[in-house]
């Protein structure tokens, strides 16, 4: 039975990539907009695939330098397993393949979104959606289709100990760890690299565009607004899909080696293989589940920013409390130790990530208070500023401004003085 159990991480992890590969092929059949969007998300798109293309030449060096070192260690001084070099490699591969793929699929979903968004508030959120549901899917599929197939092949080819028999699962499972730090070393990059270029870029294109030309943040005549429109590609989703995938591989694979090494000395391969795969089934599990909540989301034509924040809510909390509940059964038919308590565990971890994305909603969204005081208290200074200026009043503080604007009311930094009476 459990052994049947376990092929359910393999399929859940084909059926995400058939998901994904489904949705791309939705968003690719509606329409980039006019001419001058088209020729907008043309550049930014050839520029995200150039700076790829040059971090992974740099990649793929310091990746063949490492593996040359680990086969030196594996092969030569025999010091570690043989197929860690393999593994570490497997690992950097389907990161750096998972933020290509969801980069690819933002460069094009970007500019169909916003043609959606003209006509259709409705339309243009699920096409944003679903695009960015791509990278998740592919992230998810390819990292279970890849911890399935490492135990698939260290199962059949690693002996088992006649004397410790635990000791094979052990073996198995920190073996799978090395390919976690090859999508860790992926990830590094890809985060770093593309979280240096996206600041770089921003604050570059606000220098030349706002400061010097006068003209508005992301307006097409700065050419700027391209290097910024890429940098964010590259940092906020190649990089977010890298470093996701290590996340999510590193955490399934951390747990099933602590599930092995917990049963190391008691001799019970059958509760030992329980503990392994039972991380694995619930992320295949989930993605089942999170399949369900991705089709949830949809909005209603006038709705505003805060409405489209709890459709997106609506989703994640559906998806969440579904998998809560086969969290229980999951462990429950495992039949594991304390399988109650494994799973409230599971369930705090999940309370933990839903409280720490609702707050960060919350002080960040401009639908409320924290982010609209903030706007506001733009206008005029801050507090202190204001209190300031009210007991000492203009005649010792005010401003002067080229353009005739008197008061506090004139931003425009070409006209912008400070004048002391």
């Amino acid at each position: 039975m459990d052994s049947i159990l376990f092929w359910l991480v393999p399929v859940a992890s084909v059926l995400a990539l058939c998901f994904a590969y489904y949705f791309h092929k939705q968003m690719m059949k509606e329409s980039e907009g006019t001419p001058q969007m088209i020729k907008i998300a043309a550049a930014v798109r050839k520029g995200a695939m150039s700076y790829l293309k040059q971090q992974y030449k740099i990649v793929g060096c310091v990746f063949l330098g490492l593996v040359i070192l680990f086969s030196i260690m594996a092969y030569g001084f025999h010091v570690q397993n043989a197929w860690v070099p393999i593994a570490f490699l497997t690992g950097g591969f389907f990161s750096g393949l998972s933020g290509f793929l969801g980069m690819k699929t933002a460069t094009y979903a970007s500019a169909r979104t916003a043609n959606a968004a003209r006509n259709s508030l409705n339309s243009g959120l699920r096409i944003a959606f679903r695009s960015g549901a791509v990278m998740g899917l592919v992230v998810v599929g390819l990292g279970l289709l890849d911890i399935s197939f490492w135990y698939l092949l260290l199962n059949a080819v690693i002996p088992a100990d006649a004397l410790t028999p635990t000791h094979k699962l052990c073996v198995i499972t920190t073996t799978m760890l090395t390919f976690g730090m090859g999508a860790s070393t992926q990830a590094l990059f890809a985060r770093v690299g593309g979280g240096i270029y996206t600041k770089a870029a921003d604050v570059g294109a606000d220098l030349v565009g706002k400061v010097e030309a006068g003209i508005p943040e992301d307006d097409p005549r700065n050419p700027a607004t391209i290097a910024d429109n890429v940098g964010d590609n590259v940092g906020d989703v190649a990089g977010m899909g890298a470093d996701l995938y290590e996340s999510y591989c590193g955490s399934i694979l951390a747990t099933a080696a602590l599930g092995a090494a917990a049963f190391i000395h008691s001799a019970d391969t059958v509760m030992q293989f329980k503990a392994v795969i039972a991380p694995m089934l619930i992320a295949a599990v989930g993605i089942l589940l999170s399949i369900i909540g991705i089709f949830s989301v949809r909005t209603k034509e006038n709705a505003t920013m805060k409405d489209l924040l709890g459709s997106l809510a609506f989703g994640t909390n559906l998806s969440s409390v579904l998998i809560v509940a086969a969290t229980f059964l999951i462990l429950w038919l495992l039949q594991l130790d304390n399988w109650i308590w494994i799973s409230c565990a599971v369930v705090v971890g999940l309370l933990v990530g839903i409280v720490i994305g609702r707050s960060t909603e919350y002080y960040t969204s401009q639908s409320y208070r924290p982010t609209q005081k903030l706007s506001e208290s733009g206008k005029t200074g801050s507090r202190y500023g204001y209190y300031f200026r009210y007991w000492f009043g203009n005649a010792f503080y005010s401003y002067s401004c080229d353009c005739g604007s008197s008061g506090y009311h004139c931003f425009l930094p070409a006209c912008f003085r400070v004048r002391f009476l």
